[in-house]
C-alpha cells in the first residue's frame, strides 16, 4: 500500500497538476495558432506572392504514374510520385515562430513584473509606521 499512497501523492502534486494544465493549454493554443497562420497570414503570404500556395510548393524527384501496365497490358498497380514538400514546412515554421514569439512576450512580461515587485520598497506598512511613531511620542 505504501506504492500507492507515494504514487497518489505524486499525481496530486502542484506542480504535476500545472504540467498537465500547460500541456492541455499549448495543444489548444497550437491549434489556435494553425487556423490563424492557415486562415489568416498564409491566404495574406499568398496574395503578395501572386497566388502561390505554400502547400503546393515542392521538388519532384521522380513522377507518379497513374496506372502501371505489364508486359500482357494488365493494370498493375499506380505508382505515386516522390516529392520533397518543403511549402508545409515553410509553413510550420511560420507557425513556430509565432508561438516562440508569443511565448518570449509572456516570458519578458513576467520577468518585467517581477522585477517591479524585486524593486518596490520594501519599507514599513502603515500600521508599523504608526506604531514606530507611537514609539518615538512615548520616547519623548
Amino acid at each position: 500500500m505504501g506504492f500507492i499512497k507515494e504514487f497518489k501523492e505524486f499525481a496530486l502534486k502542484g506542480n504535476l497538476v500545472d504540467l498537465a494544465v500547460a500541456v492541455v493549454m499549448g495543444g489548444a493554443f497550437g491549434k489556435v495558432v494553425s487556423s490563424f497562420i492557415d486562415g489568416m497570414v498564409m491566404p495574406a503570404i499568398d496574395m503578395l506572392t501572386g497566388g502561390v500556395d505554400f502547400n503546393d510548393m515542392k521538388v519532384v524527384l521522380k513522377e507518379g504514374v497513374a496506372e502501371a501496365k505489364n508486359a500482357d497490358g494488365s493494370v498493375v498497380a499506380a505508382i505515386p510520385e516522390v516529392a520533397v514538400k518543403y511549402g508545409s514546412f515553410i509553413t510550420v515554421v511560420i507557425e513556430f515562430l509565432v508561438v516562440a514569439f508569443v511565448v518570449f512576450m509572456v516570458i519578458k512580461a513576467m520577468n518585467t513584473m517581477k522585477k517591479k515587485q524585486e524593486e518596490a520598497p520594501a519599507g514599513p506598512s502603515s500600521t508599523d509606521a504608526l506604531l514606530m511613531e507611537i514609539r518615538d511620542a512615548l520616547k519623548k
